[in-house]
């Protein structure tokens, strides 16, 4: 498949499950993907195996995104392994802790947002520098549907997703003159190993809920990020794509 062919694209939080989805789809298209990570450096080399043992180009590289001259590194050392150039950010890294409101401190609160929100402001800022002298390009936001209906225990986690969303939709409209589109890509409840065990309740409940009756994979979220960051979408911008199944359809009374 060739949608991507020609592309550089760099995904924070590639060692992860949903991480790991996206950068397979992106160099599945073609496209020539750096993973970045900051501690699951086994997992983000084993999906960089997997790309160049199916012919395809990756790379592995480290930061901590709650540094802004980290982020601005990174993306300054992805464009660099692809020749200068950088035509797709996925922001994708984040954190979601579960932690009750009224115990909540304001360090945790700055944890969530330092990773979940700055990273993406910071990424999105060095990528589009270099973007904009090149023509342009394409930038996502993983945010998820807890931006629109938090769930208990996620009141840092959805106010930081809110904000992605809202950032996007400011970065479309700023950084479109350019030729850069900005959208976000919003999950439902996706499989990874050991929900079933671990949420029981939880999981049954979603696949109740959801219209098509089961978890979302992490190549659901690659899907959608491949065609944010084709021609497809090519006047498509300042978007908010919800990947969930149908359950925000549901009725909530």
């Amino acid at each position: 498949m060739t949608l991507l062919r020609g592309h550089t694209a760099l995904v924070t939080g590639a060692g992860g499950g949903i991480g790991r989805g996206i950068a397979l789809r992106l160099a599945e298209e073609g496209a020539a993907v750096a993973l970045h990570c900051r501690t699951s450096v086994d997992a983000a080399r084993a999906t960089a195996a997997a790309i160049e043992a199916a012919g395809g180009r990756a790379v592995v590289l480290r930061a901590d995104l709650t540094d802004e001259d980290d982020c601005h590194r990174l993306v300054r050392e992805a464009a660099d392994w692809a020749g200068g150039g950088l035509t797709t950010l996925v922001n994708n890294a984040a954190v979601q802790p579960v932690q009750e409101l009224p115990d909540m401190t304001a360090a945790d609160w700055r944890y969530v947002v330092e990773t979940d929100l700055i990273s993406v402001f910071a990424c999105t800022q060095a990528a589009a520098a270099l973007m904009r002298d090149s023509g342009g390009g394409s930038i996502t936001h993983i945010a998820s549907i807890e931006a629109h209906r938090p769930a208990p225990g996620h009141a840092h986690y959805a106010a930081a997703k809110a904000a992605v969303v809202q950032h996007a939709r400011a970065a479309a409209l700023e950084y479109g003159p350019y030729g850069i589109r900005v959208n976000t890509v919003s999950p439902g409840l996706i499989e990874r190993d050991g929900i079933a065990e671990a949420w029981p309740d939880g999981v049954r409940r979603w696949q109740r809920a959801a219209p098509l009756g089961r978890l979302g994979r992490p190549q659901d979220i690659g899907d959608a990020c491949v065609f944010l960051a084709s021609p497809l979408a090519s006047w498509v911008s300042g978007h908010d794509l919800v990947v969930d199944g149908g359950v925000s359809v549901r009725p909530t009374w």
